[in-house]
Order: C-alpha cells, then structure tokens, then sequence
C-alpha cells in the first residue's frame, strides 16, 4: 500500500518568506537605480531645506488624500488608520510592479481582508482608478484654461506627430472594439463585471459622504503631489512660476500612466522633465528638480513602505 508523498512546502514558514519578499524587491531595485539615487541625493544637499520639508510634508498628504478615495470608493466603513497605513505600504509595492498592479494587489487584498468578495473589490479598485483618472485630468485642463500657454509643445512635437498620434489612438480603439465583438466568454465576464461595477458606483453616489471622500480625495491627490513638485523647484530655485510647474507635474503624469514601467521609473521622470522642458526649466535643472522630487517621494519611502508592507502580510492585515 503506497503512501500519499509529503507536501515538499508543508513546513516551511511562507508567511516569513513573505514578508521578506518586499524587503528584498526593494533592495534590488535601490541597487539598479543607485547612480540615479547619488546624483539627484548630491543635488539636494545644496538646496533650501524648508522647501524639502514642505515637500516631504505633502508626500504624507498625499497617502491621506488616496486613503480618502479608497474610502470613498466602497460602501462599508474601512479602519482609518489600517487604510491608511495600507496606502503606504501599497506605495512600496506600486514601485515594484507596472501599471499600478502593486498597489493595486495591495489594495485587493486589504479589501478581501474586510470581508467583501472578489467583485466588489474589483469594482472598488475600478471606481478609484477612474476618479483618479478624471480628477487629475480635470485639474490639469482647468490650470490649462488658467494658462493656456505653459506648455510650449511646438518645440517637441512636429507637425505630423499629431495625426500620426490619432492614427495610432485609432488603431487601438478598434483592435480593442474587435476583440470584445469576437471573443464571447470575454464579453460576458466585461458585462458581469461592469453590471457589479455600476451597482456599487450608485450605492457609494447615493451616499454624500463618501461622493465627498472620492472625488474629494480624486483631486486633492494630483494637487499635493503637484504641490510637491513645485516645493522642490523652489528648493532649486527654479525661476519659472508655480503654475507652470503645476502644470508640468499633471501633464508628464497624466503622459507617464500609459506607459507600464514599476512605479513610473523611467516613464515618470522622462516625461516630467520634458513637461518642465516645454514650461522653459532648462534641461539640466529639470533633471535636477525631478532627480529631487522621486527622492523624497519615491526613494525615500520605500524602505519603511516595504518593512511596513512585510508587517502587514505577517499579521494578515493584507
């Protein structure tokens, strides 16, 4: 009579290792980005100090303000603090996968972890990702129409890069109308998926404190990191006006969120620094003023965001 083998993985402590994996994801990813790190770390030793604490300042502000939209998108009461430490950790996890899907799967599991099921957390996740989405849009056209002559694209962009850019758009548009026309079981799963979408956007717009939390926090969270953006500029002493600057933070990342790089790296700070470019910030100091910037927000947090993120999978929070 054989006997049933033994479960290699039975034994080992995986909730251990687990929390090790964030720590270790960070580690690797500070050691490929480090020349980026010491060059823009040289450049903020010679900078106004109270500036870089306004900056830091807002960088906390700004996981407030996500913990409000997060909030704002699900009917049941989240715990404050839990969420918004969650919001932390999840900006950690953000920098180690694309598209967002860090702190997406964060956030997924966070909300698991409260007792909804798997479809409303998907659809939660899909109503602040859409407010998001509008509110920095919204913000950025309404500083547009403020000053609609920051942005000097003429200098980038030449003239066939327009038409060329609705082709490519076009394209895209139909591939994707193509695939749910001919795929069934996808189309069915999309329909699913929006009808619980929908149902759940009415009951949270049916509540106005929570219309307040998302869209509330939807656009206080490009304002503060904007905000944050122009503190560090004026650390440099940057001598181009905070509107512009504004401009150039919603615009670059607005550009940067199609491009699928962990946590923007790459994406993020090409495309800020060719949105202050077009605002008259020469090449060398936009460099400097983004270098700047990802530090304090982005370079800085992540060590305590991945021992945060490891305590948090070690005491089931996530």
């Amino acid at each position: 009579m054989s006997t049933p083998h033994a479960n290699p993985l039975r034994g080992l402590p995986l909730r251990q290792i687990a929390c090790l994996v964030p720590i270790a994801a960070v580690a690797l990813w500070a050691a490929r980005h480090w020349p980026l790190i010491t060059a823009g770390g040289s450049e903020l030793l010679s900078a106004n100090q109270r500036w870089l604490l306004v900056a830091a300042t807002l960088t906390v502000l700004g996981w407030v303000a996500v913990s409000f939209t997060r909030q704002g998108a699900t009917v049941e009461p989240l715990p404050a603090v839990r969420l918004f430490v969650t919001q932390f950790a999840a900006g950690a996890a953000n920098h180690l996968l694309p598209a967002g899907l860090g702190a997406g799967a964060v956030n997924l599991r966070f909300l698991q972890r409260r007792g909804l099921p798997l479809s409303r957390c998907s659809a939660a996740l899909a109503l602040h990702m859409v407010a998001a989405s509008t509110g920095r849009i919204a913000l950025l056209l309404a500083l547009l129409a403020v000053s609609p002559n920051a942005l000097r694209l003429d200098s980038l962009m030449p003239d066939a890069a327009g038409p060329l850019l609705l082709l490519v758009v076009g394209c895209l548009v139909c591939a994707v109308a193509v695939t749910l026309g001919t795929v069934r079981p996808l189309r069915r799963a999309i329909r699913a998926f929006a009808d619980t979408a929908l149902s759940d956007a009415r009951s949270v717009h049916s509540r106005p404190t929570r219309v307040l939390a998302l869209w509330g926090g939807a656009l206080a969270y490009p304002t503060i990191q904007a905000a944050g953006l122009v503190a560090v500029a004026m650390a440099l002493e940057v001598s181009v006006p905070m509107v512009h600057i504004g401009i150039a933070y919603l615009a670059g990342s607005t550009l940067a969120s199609a491009v699928p790089t962990p946590g923007g790296i790459g994406s993020v700070d090409a495309a800020l620094v060719i949105a202050l470019v077009t605002t008259g910030v020469s090449i060398a100091m936009a460099t400097s003023v983004v270098l700047g910037y990802r530090i304090i927000t982005v370079w800085l947090p992540l060590v305590p965001g991945a021992l945060v993120l490891g305590v948090l999978v070690r005491s089931k929070v996530i």
